[in-house]
């Protein structure tokens, strides 16, 4: 099995089009015609990352943010992204991003959160035109959904910390409503806020948000900040559907390496 044809089957999901403009999303390093001998699922590739790769025998590592993001100009193992390079083409390892391409596909990153959260009738936030230029509201940035069951404020906040296994979970004041309809982006989302509020959901849940996109709020929507890493820890399990389900044959495992770089006491 050549390396060409799983990134085929992960463009035919999430189709490098719909990646964002800043983005750098598909084949990082490495070639396509290789032999795939298995293939490592994480959300960042770090050393360690590379290492678990080697001592698994495996020359495909397939991530969720991309190794290369910015123009390289040297490879001096000055930091870990230029040693990663250094040390996968030291072992003949193939690095393959999908990024924003599947932060927007139907099915992706969002729809994975959706589901861990449990909502129903999912749909695109924010829809965007497709390869073809149609806006089919298929594809787009963020998701949102309706629980089953509506959910206090507090009770809604503690579920997303068990789920997403959150060390803190930052939120603005509680205004005593209901939870029913959950938007949400995973990373960095803060710019979907005004799309949550305008979709008339109760709460908008993402990775990150800064300091000031809080104020102002709490009578429209209530806030909720899980952390980057923890919103997109579960596109593993997206790569590995995926995979399976078209090459079943084929040896994958999801890293076991914490790549988070952010800790709390």
């Amino acid at each position: 099995m050549k390396v060409r044809q799983i990134t085929d089957a992960l463009e035919h999901f999430a189709p490098l089009p719909l990646q964002d403009g800043f983005d750098n999303a598909g084949l990082q390093i490495g070639l396509t015609d290789a032999e795939v001998t298995g293939a490592l699922l994480c959300l960042d590739v770090t050393e360690a990352v590379v290492d678990e790769a080697v001592a698994l025998g495996y020359n495909l590592i397939i991530a969720h943010h991309p190794l290369i993001f910015r123009g390289v100009k040297s490879i001096t193992g000055r930091d870990y992204v230029e040693r990663c390079i250094l040390r996968a083409i030291k072992n003949d390892i193939v690095v393959y991003a999908a990024h924003t391409n599947l932060d927007n596909a139907r099915g992706g990153v969002n729809y994975k959160m959706a589901e861990k959260i449990g909502l129903t009738n999912v749909r695109v936030l924010d829809p965007k035109a497709d390869s073809a230029g149609n806006d089919t509201e298929r594809v787009g940035a963020g998701a949102i959904g309706d629980l089953p069951v509506g959910e206090e404020e507090r009770d809604f906040l503690r579920r997303l910390k068990t789920t997403f296994a959150v060390g803190c979970v930052k939120h603005n004041q509680p205004s005593g409503r209901t939870i029913r309809r959950v938007a949400l982006c995973g990373g960095a989302g803060a710019f979907l806020l005004p799309k949550a509020i305008e979709a008339g959901a109760d709460v908008f849940v993402t990775g990150e948000m800064k300091y000031h996109e809080y104020f102002g709020h709490e009578a429209e929507i209530l806030i909720a900040e899980i952390g980057h890493y923890e919103s997109e820890q579960y596109t593993k399990e997206i790569f590995g559907a995926i995979i399976g389900e078209r090459f079943p044959g084929l040896s994958t495992r999801m890293s076991q390496v914490n790549t988070n770089p952010i800790q709390y006491l």
